[in-house]
């Protein structure tokens, strides 16, 4: 995807900044990425690129359709790439790991609700917010601040 020609083709210039931020989304093993986690990842391989211009173009792909922004529970925007299949979350209030989920029967309980209710649903977007249970989850912050925290 990260080709120059695929951006050409969403009308937007293959700047090197671009094809970084882009190649880091499709590579990256956490799909929910801050603007902020994009920097500290680009400053950590070596990368010359601004934080202003990383705000930039995550909302020039945001815009062009690659990505899509998310406000979970804390209020801080979180990108992902554009999937064309359908998914929800589950927020982590501990540590702010997100994790993608789809349920048939869900999906199928929200169109019912809506239709029952008089509407014709065309798109929605479900968050769930919980506290981690598992015993040994190896994203919750422990005391010395060690813990991803993201997915």
């Amino acid at each position: 995807m990260s080709k120059p020609n695929n951006l050409k083709t969403m009308g937007l210039k293959a700047t090197l900044p671009r094809l970084r931020i882009l190649s880091l989304f499709e590579s990256s093993p956490v799909r929910h990425l801050s603007a902020e986690d994009v920097y500290r990842t680009l400053i950590s391989e070596g990368e010359d690129i601004g934080l202003a211009t990383v705000y930039r173009v995550l909302t020039q792909f945001e815009q062009a359709g690659l990505l899509e922004r998310h406000h979970f529970e804390g209020g801080k925007a979180v990108f992902e790439l554009s999937s064309s299949t359908h998914h929800d979350h589950l927020v982590c209030l501990q540590c702010g790991r997100v994790e993608e989920f789809y349920d048939a029967e869900i999906e199928k309980r929200q169109i019912k609700i809506a239709k029952d209710r008089g509407f014709a649903l065309h798109e929605h977007s479900l968050s769930l917010y919980a506290d981690c249970i598992k015993p040994a989850c190896p994203y919750r912050k422990t005391e010395e601040g060690t813990g991803s925290g993201k997915s």
